[in-house]
């Protein structure tokens, strides 16, 4: 652990797990499509990746990866979005540990695609979003994939201010080696300009 509290744990005291997935049931019951980030990513990879969903929450993401004949491990620093995973997936990988000590969890590197959705980059303990980014770049084989969907101004966060900027982000990722592919305004490929609100990005590792 970082000593520091991350800013979903400010937010939520870590007790989050069944009114977060209880507010997705009652999106897919209204007829919203609560698959946007799995279609995504899907679109990136052919059947059978690995995948890692950093910050994976209730797993509602990896489940529906899984169920398009993906490998996912999901990991999470919050034991009560972690339980309700277990509890609808328990046959997927759950791990709970802090992203930015990814390196400790025992993975075996070498993913297709490392994805951090659900404002997961603004919401992380301040001062460690760069040791995240390297450990998340780390993760990856050659040719690898980070995909990350970040608020950015109130409007898009649970913050009263955007606490990353992309230039930001983009910095720590050219530092851990990664090259920004694509980047989309929503995770049905919108067009991103200047000055959106939400940012959809697909950064790569070299191959060699």
């Amino acid at each position: 652990m970082t000593g520091q509290r991350d800013r979903w744990a400010e937010l939520t005291g870590g007790q989050a797990g069944e009114e977060y997935a209880q507010r997705f049931a009652r999106l897919a019951e209204s007829g919203h499509d609560i698959h946007g980030e799995a279609a995504f990513c899907a679109a990136l990879l052919k059947p059978a990746a690995r995948i890692l969903d950093a910050g994976c929450g209730t797993g509602r993401i990896a489940i529906r990866l899984a169920e398009l004949g993906h490998y996912c491990t999901g990991v999470d620093i919050d034991p009560s979005m972690l339980a309700v995973a277990r509890r609808d997936a328990p046959t997927q990988e759950w791990l709970l540990g802090d992203l930015a000590r990814l390196d400790a969890l025992g993975l075996n590197p070498g993913f297709d695609l490392a994805l951090a959705a659900g404002n997961v980059i603004p919401l992380l303990a301040p001062g460690t979003e760069p040791a995240v980014v390297r450990q998340l770049a780390a993760a990856l084989r050659p040719g690898g994939l980070l995909v990350t969907g970040m608020g950015l101004d109130a409007a898009h966060l649970p913050l009263s201010e955007p606490s990353v900027t992309l230039a930001e982000f983009d910095h720590w990722c050219t530092q851990s080696g990664l090259t920004l592919r694509q980047r989309y305004a929503t995770w049905s490929g919108d067009p991103y300009d200047e000055g959106c609100g939400y940012a959809v990005s697909v950064h790569s590792r070299p191959t060699t």
